[in-house]
């Protein structure tokens, strides 16, 4: 009985901690400045606040009911996998294609090596129009 109220007690928890960490990933998408930042607070916190509800719900099935629930394994699975890859291809699309960065930048690490890649491969360089 007190292991049951335990695994509710955690299971509650888990919820609403998921449920805030999406709030934060929902108003850091909003407040942002650029592309880039915002679609670090979309993924990433985001996707943890998935997690966390889903595991949650995961572990009240187990404790509750005693069954084991592969399709919330598979979501838990595919929201860690496909978060991280979705904004990284977000992030370089916007790169490529010329979107600036929010406030003072100097210094740009990647324009080097993407232009010394496209050099070696004789291909016309990056635009950085934008």
């Amino acid at each position: 009985m007190i292991m049951m109220r335990m695994g509710e007690v955690l299971v509650s928890v888990m919820i609403i901690l998921g449920g805030l960490v999406a709030l934060i990933s929902a108003i850091g998408a909003l407040r942002f400045p650029d592309v880039y930042t915002r679609s670090h607070a979309a993924s990433k916190s985001s996707a943890l606040g998935v997690l966390l509800v889903l595991i949650g719900v995961f572990l009240y099935f187990a404790f509750v009911d005693g069954y084991i629930s592969i399709r919330l394994l598979l979501g838990i699975f595919f929201v860690f996998l496909t978060a991280p890859v979705g904004a990284h291809v977000i992030c370089r699309a916007a790169y490529r294609s010329g979107v600036k960065m929010a406030g003072d930048n100097p210094h740009d690490e990647l324009k080097e090596v993407l232009t010394a890649n496209r050099h070696d491969a004789k291909e016309p360089p990056l635009s950085t129009e934008s």
